[in-house]
């Protein structure tokens, strides 16, 4: 059992955090000054910021671990000890030995980097937009979002749950919808169709611009070529494979006769066209319901003639 660290001495080593550049660094204090209101540990910690030469003070989070070594409690007699130790009998559970495999991937002996994204800030395009401190991730062996999705995959492959990336593509999918809707609204502004002049280079690589003389008109017109938008042949992958085309949603006119068609019926069997509607159904059910009431007539008045279940009625009192 480690031994509880001494508190009542100024630490040699403190972790600080610079607020105006937000640079978080452990550094030897440069300066320690009684702080009698922290009764846990009354010192107050100071020191340079390597970056911007600040003067900054102790990082929150490193305050409130220090609180938390000083509360820090434990069993210190054999018998206390050995009660602990029973509390980890049946421990790790299944669920447990996953969560420890996660975290032993990402941060233990066996942690696993991502070596397709090395540790770059500012020079991928999420980088404008991530949360993570540059300076902090530039220490990083990688990306550190880029590391956070590559063990969250690692995860899902290994308990083959895909549960797990459930999160991730539902906000790919929705990028996909919004690509889907900016492809639409380009296509519908500049139309579905595009012209431009034909033009061809003569051998001297001199541009000609196609023309020709209009005979009724006596003037001269350029010949136009008429092209598809280049954004439908994306528009209609997009909605293919993303089952997203009237037939997959079932929206055509054929799909929607069909489904009214069928409305109010029963499908007999998948080998046959026949089909019995709601009411007739209803009918028939109402003669099994009601041959099924006789049955339980039928069945009650042999019980009440069974010789057995007389004789047992009079030996209890109970018989008529």
């Amino acid at each position: 059992m480690a031994p509880k660290r001494d508190l009542s001495l100024p630490l040699d080593t403190v972790t600080f955090r610079c607020s105006p550049c937000r640079h978080t660094f452990d550094a030897e204090p440069l300066r320690v000054d009684d702080a009698a209101e922290l009764e846990h540990h009354p010192f107050a910690y100071a020191a340079a910021c390597p970056l911007c030469g600040r003067e900054t003070g102790q990082a929150p989070f490193h305050k409130a671990l220090v609180k938390a070594w000083a509360n820090a409690t434990g069993p210190k007699t054999s018998a206390g000890k050995a009660a602990v130790t029973k509390n980890i009998e049946g421990h790790p559970t299944p669920e447990e030995a996953l969560r420890t495999r996660f975290n032993a991937m990402k941060h233990g002996m066996a942690a696993e980097t991502a070596q397709y994204f090395p540790s770059r800030p500012g020079k991928y395009p999420a980088c404008s937009s991530c949360d993570v401190d540059h300076t902090y991730c530039a220490q990083q062996p990688a990306c550190v979002k880029q590391t956070q999705l590559f063990m969250v995959h690692h995860a899902a492959f290994e308990q083959r749950n895909p549960k797990h990336l459930v999160p991730i593509y539902s906000s790919i999918q929705a990028s996909i919808t919004a690509i889907i809707q900016q492809i639409l609204q380009t296509i519908i502004a500049d139309g579905v169709k595009l012209e431009h002049p034909a033009w061809a280079v003569t051998r001297e690589g001199d541009i000609v611009i196609g023309e020709y003389n209009d005979f009724e008109t006596g003037k001269k017109r350029t010949i136009m070529e008429v092209k598809a938008h280049p954004l439908l042949k994306p528009l209609q992958e997009f909605l293919s494979r993303n089952n997203l085309s009237l037939s997959d949603m079932g929206m055509t006119p054929k799909a929607i006769e069909q489904e009214e068609q069928q409305m109010g019926k029963l499908q007999r069997g998948e080998d046959t066209q026949a089909t019995l509607s709601l009411q007739d159904f209803a009918a028939k059910q109402a003669e099994s319901l009601a041959a099924l009431k006789q049955l339980a007539e039928r069945a009650n008045a042999r019980k009440q003639r069974d010789p057995v279940l007389i004789d047992y009625q009079q030996q209890n009192g109970d018989g008529q």
